[in-house]
């Protein structure tokens, strides 16, 4: 006998049908065939044209992803149990894969946690939100309720959970922007704290920062490139807060130049610096870094470690043609920079900017530089922003680590 089912139905094409079956967890708006009953942020069954189950998922038609998959399995009851049960499993893969680093990581993770939309970050006894779907956010009281509980029950104290919904995204799924304390827990009254990353402290601004206040991502990648830095003069491009500075400046360089445009930014790594007792051999440069790597002066400055984490060139599929361009013109002149000999740790956060066209580029930039690059380490996004292999949007974060040859 075939199971009742309760919730309502979206049809979908076959082109849909075969994206779900091979774990994509998103249904478009072109893909769908007939809505019946369903409202926007409302659970739904996705099915093909038989009538067949495919998955259940939140439903929005103000949304370009019509449908955003949360399980495809049919015996699912999508209960408070359901989602203490997923919460649950986030926070045991945290504590496997980060170990003592629990205490400062990514905590959810969108679709690579089975949330669609949903990013938690975790500072300390802080947890800092971030919802880009409508039917995260109708639930939200609820998931916020069970993650404080489940990591009460874990040990963890929780302080405060911060929303940090200022995002354009939320626009394209019917959602105003906001940001403050949840409603409804208790919470301190700053939004400032201070964590621990590889040694270092850093002051996390988490109300008025980037993202959550702090680029959890590259956590792994700062300890591999400062392990290269020893005696180096180094250049950090992109700076922000000075987190790969930091990190070169405490594993021993000589000296290291931290640069950003953002006059907050270069405040913010100084501030940072002397948190640390590293000021004496750092010094703060603001500038665009396309006009800095072009400017020759820096050449007699016997930099020999140059660090390029600019922020996404490009968020869409239609400018990644640009974006290229972009990548590619800023790695020449950082690559035209360097002595032979020297080092270079580059990285692009886009998704859009694959591996295999970040490698095209890096070979284009490295023939106008008129150099050859010797691969010494390709890494990814710490284990906290899991990969999904098949969501390719989970992957997204490139670090390479080269000598110059």
């Amino acid at each position: 006998m075939k199971q009742q089912r309760q919730f309502p139905t979206v049809t979908v094409t076959k082109k849909a049908q075969r994206s779900l079956q091979e774990g994509h967890p998103w249904v478009y708006g072109g893909e769908v065939i007939e809505v019946k009953e369903t409202a926007d942020g409302q659970l739904c069954d996705v099915v093909n044209e038989k009538g067949t189950y495919l998955g259940t998922g939140f439903y929005n038609a103000q949304s370009l992803i019509r449908v955003r998959i949360v399980s495809q399995n049919a015996n699912d009851g999508f209960d408070e149990a359901f989602w203490r049960r997923r919460i649950g499993y986030s926070l045991d893969y945290r504590r496997i894969v980060m170990g003592e680093d629990f205490g400062c990581c990514r905590l959810i993770f969108g679709e690579a946690d089975h949330f669609p939309g949903w990013t938690v970050d975790r500072f300390g006894p802080v947890l800092v939100s971030q919802i880009m779907s409508l039917g995260i956010e109708r639930i939200k009281d609820q998931l916020f309720a069970l993650l404080w509980e489940e990591m009460e029950e874990r040990g963890q104290t929780v302080a405060g959970i911060y929303e940090r919904n200022d995002i354009a995204l939320r626009k394209k799924e019917g959602l105003r922007e906001n940001t403050g304390w949840a409603a409804g827990f208790p919470h301190p009254e700053s939004t400032t704290t201070q964590i621990v990353e590889n040694g270092i402290r850093y002051e996390v601004d988490f109300g008025e920062g980037q993202k959550t206040g702090f680029f959890l991502d590259q956590k792994y990648n700062r300890q591999a490139a400062a392990r290269l830095a020893k005696g180096r003069t180094v250049l950090d491009c992109c700076t922000h807060t000075g987190s790969f500075a930091l990190n070169a400046a405490k594993a021993g360089a000589a000296r290291v130049i931290a640069a950003d445009i953002s006059a907050s930014a270069l405040a913010s790594a100084r501030h940072n610096a002397q948190l640390n007792g590293l000021e004496a051999v750092m010094e703060f440069v603001q500038a665009d870094v396309f006009d800095l790597l072009a400017d020759p002066k820096w050449k007699a400055q016997g930099i020999d470690y140059i660090i390029l984490d600019p922020p996404a060139f490009t968020k869409s599929r239609k400018t990644i043609r640009n974006a290229y361009q972009g990548y590619c013109q800023i790695n020449t002149l950082a690559m035209k920079l360097l002595p032979r000999g020297g080092l270079f740790a580059t990285a692009s956060c886009s998704h859009f900017m694959e591996d295999a066209m970040f490698e095209a580029m890096l070979q284009e930039a490295a023939r106008n530089a008129k150099v050859e690059l010797r691969q010494i380490e390709v890494r990814h996004q710490a284990p906290d922003h899991p990969i999904l292999m098949t969501v390719p949007e989970t992957r997204y974060l490139k670090f390479y680590l080269f000598q110059i040859v």
